[in-house]
């Protein structure tokens, strides 16, 4: 793998997963927690699959991508190599890609309409397979994000369970990149706990420390490990 300013080495890769681990742990001490109870979802969108394997051989085993045809070509060469290799799928997701993403991923961070709750009902009974499922809520109700307006969240979770039979598991988000973020981590949390959700999805490089201490027990770190995203080609 090339060693670039935005492509690490492999060593250094590894020293950046080292350091997050820390953090991470750091960040359990202070809150009372136990750090096996906060899972790092390395987020190597844009990146190669090289750069995955390398943080995969470090000691990585989970991964977060956001386009489905990316992810799907990436990771059935990475597991060929890594078996153990676990993928979440963190992007918006278009109801037509519903099938492929139940194919491929682990988890589905991205569920935030009635219309792709449908779809993933459909996809998850022809292709007997059941990932994980996060409802995305957009705790900062800002119109240019995706996700369930915070006001509906309850209600979408309802419907996603009793309509269209879904085992939904937690929550996820991502707060206004301006401002303190703590109060929408605790907000989600709330609403988490409110409906015996076990899993909520939120901090990223910037913030995973603050959203570990209100609760998470997923954090997106992409930047912080891989280094910055490569451009467009």
């Amino acid at each position: 793998m090339p060693d670039t300013p935005d492509a690490p080495s492999a060593d250094g890769l590894a020293g950046n997963l080292a350091r997050i681990k820390d953090r991470i742990a750091r960040a359990c001490q202070r809150a009372g927690r136990d750090p096996s109870s906060v899972t790092l979802v390395a987020v190597s969108k844009t990146h190669p699959a090289e750069a995955v394997l390398a943080v995969a051989a470090a000691g990585q085993t989970t991964f977060g991508e956001n386009r489905v045809q990316e992810a799907a070509a990436k990771f059935a060469a990475a597991r060929t190599v890594r078996p153990e290799i676990r993928l979440h799928l963190i992007g918006g997701l278009q109801t037509n890609k519903a099938r492929d993403a139940v194919r491929i991923a682990e988890v589905i961070e991205s569920l935030d309409r009635p219309k792709l709750a449908a779809a993933l009902a459909d996809a998850i009974g022809r292709e007997g397979r059941s990932p994980a499922l996060l409802v995305q809520v957009n705790v900062g109700d800002e119109p240019q994000k995706a996700g369930v307006p915070r006001a509906e969240a309850a209600d979408f979770l309802r419907a996603c369970r009793e309509e269209h039979g879904l085992a939904v598991s937690g929550l996820m988000c991502i707060p206004p990149a301006e401002g303190d973020p703590r109060p929408h981590f605790a907000w989600l949390a709330g609403l988490a706990a409110r409906h015996g959700l076990p899993t909520l999805s939120m901090g990223m490089s910037g913030d995973f420390e603050a959203a570990i201490e209100e609760g998470a027990t997923h954090v997106r770190v992409g930047t912080a490990l891989f280094g910055t995203r490569p451009s467009p080609a």
